[in-house]
């Protein structure tokens, strides 16, 4: 929940104004209430931010480099796992900036306790290691960014902004790194959907999907058709479909094609 900011500059203009009542002119009051509307306005939207690391000079140093932004306020400090979850839901911040590692504790492990009690709160993980165990546990914790504190320090700005807007934070480093893991989950899916054909059956199931006869398939693989409609029924209720159609949707839908290349 975002709060008010003090604004010196207008408090003292009341201040100064109900202590002197005329001195103000009308001609004053405009450019009083424009510089009240800013007030209100940053008070409203600026984003509260929550810092974890379990080394102090870092977080004084992030609250440095945040602060500087009028937009920003951090609202909390953190340096161990369950210190970060109970300053989390006591002061509810839009933002946590978290290192992966924590003394006594896992930045992962609160990234996943804190998503569970305050799901709208975006985690960002800072940390130092570009491992890609941390990196698929921390995107698997429900992180909303991860970066590396090798970056300057505008990178953690915009990281900021970007989960701000709810779009994931990824080191161009690392980048890659989820897209070949993405391809390896995607293959492993794809091999997992005929883990229980036989090699014969899959070769049924492709002359299936296009489109073939029991006679066409049994001329083709130089079998009886008998044998064929055994092979198309064992398939059937292997892969948990009705009919041939659904069978060659389903052969389609996980690239029988390619993993039989």
């Amino acid at each position: 929940m975002r709060q008010s900011i003090a604004h010196p500059e207008v408090d003292d203009h009341f201040a100064l104004g109900l202590a002197t009542p005329g001195l103000y002119k009308l001609s004053k009051l405009p450019l009083l209430v424009n510089r009240l509307e800013k007030v209100i306005l940053v008070s409203m939207t600026r984003l509260r931010i929550l810092i974890v690391d379990d080394h102090e000079v870092v977080r004084l140093g992030l609250k440095s480099l945040i602060e500087r932004n009028r937009e920003f306020e951090v609202v909390a400090e953190a340096a161990a796992q369950q210190e970060a979850v109970r300053k989390a839901l006591e002061h509810e911040p839009d933002i946590v900036l978290m290192d992966i590692r924590l003394a006594g504790g896992s930045g992962i492990v609160a990234c996943e306790q804190i998503m569970a009690q305050l799901p709208a709160t975006k985690i960002i993980m800072l940390t130092s290691y570009a491992e890609d165990e941390m990196l698929f546990a921390a995107i698997r914790a429900g992180a909303s960014g991860y970066v590396l504190k090798q970056v300057g320090g505008n990178d953690v700005i915009r990281a900021i902004e970007a989960a701000a807007r709810g779009e994931a934070t990824l080191d161009p480093s690392l980048t890659q790194r989820v897209f070949t893991e993405m391809r390896r989950s995607i293959q492993k899916e794809e091999s997992a959907a005929f883990s229980e054909l036989t090699a014969q059956e899959m070769q049924v199931l492709a002359l299936i999907a296009e489109g073939r006869t029991n006679r066409e398939i049994a001329k083709a693989l130089f079998l009886s058709e008998g044998t064929i409609r055994n092979y198309v029924s064992g398939v059937l209720s292997k892969l948990e479909v009705s009919n041939r159609a659904e069978a060659a949707a389903y052969a389609i839908q996980h690239h029988l094609k390619d993993y039989l290349n």
